[in-house]
């Protein structure tokens, strides 16, 4: 027969396991972050890119970039030049800026960052929102203000959740008419195996206790 002891300890596992697993679908809390959130992160940039090159469908540093408008709206190419946070080459938007840019990791994330410049030289409230979600759930989301950069308004865009994400949605201000995005960063998170494979021996252990019970 099981001792008490070791009975209480498999209920608190199973009590554990249902609280992380519970938590999984939970609302995060997001946060804004400077680069400083991301030590050691290799930026992951366009350089090397020929101008003119379609965004919507490349993959880049194990990102797939989507643009909710199609073809022929945003390209690689040299943007507005060299500012604090982008340099050429970088995304920009040729035609309607009012699409949704969508970067689809290839793994999950508890962090991305990226640098952007809008068509403008003033502040602007709102200039850039990046919304997460995993899978298809919606994670958190996040508005940034721009400021000239030093000519051009805009700056870096950071964002840290609780939850790992696997999606990115971006959209720019609309009141300009373009955009550009740069040296993206992104702070992996390593797949939860260890949970499963803990849930996976406690299913081994209730059976066990279910063999060992019948026996008797």
């Amino acid at each position: 027969m099981m001792s008490a002891r070791r009975m209480k300890l498999l209920v608190a596992l199973f009590i554990f396991m249902g609280t992380v697993l519970s938590t999984s679908t939970a609302r995060a809390d997001v946060i804004s972050v400077g680069p400083g959130a991301f030590p050691g992160a290799t930026p992951i940039t366009f350089n090397g890119l020929a101008s003119g090159t379609e965004v919507n469908g490349l993959t880049v540093g194990g990102i797939l970039f989507n643009y909710s408008l199609g073809n022929g709206q945003v390209i690689i190419d040299g943007g507005p030049g060299t500012t604090n946070n982008i340099s050429p080459q970088n995304i920009v938007s040729i035609g309607n800026n009012t699409g949704i840019l969508t970067l689809t990791l290839s793994s999950s994330s508890s962090a991305i960052g990226f640098g952007y410049a809008i068509l403008g030289t003033t502040a602007i409230a709102n200039a850039t929102t990046i919304t997460l979600f995993n899978g298809l759930t919606n994670v958190g989301s996040l508005a940034y203000n721009g400021l000239p950069d030093p000519v051009f308004t805009g700056g870096f865009a950071g964002i840290q959740s609780t939850l790992a994400f696997n999606r990115v949605q971006i959209i720019f201000s609309t009141q300009v008419p373009a955009f550009a995005l740069d040296n993206i960063l992104v702070v992996a998170t390593p797949e939860p195996t260890t949970m499963l494979l803990l849930g996976t021996g406690l299913v081994g252990i209730a059976a066990k206790i279910r063999r060992r019970r019948k026996s008797y």
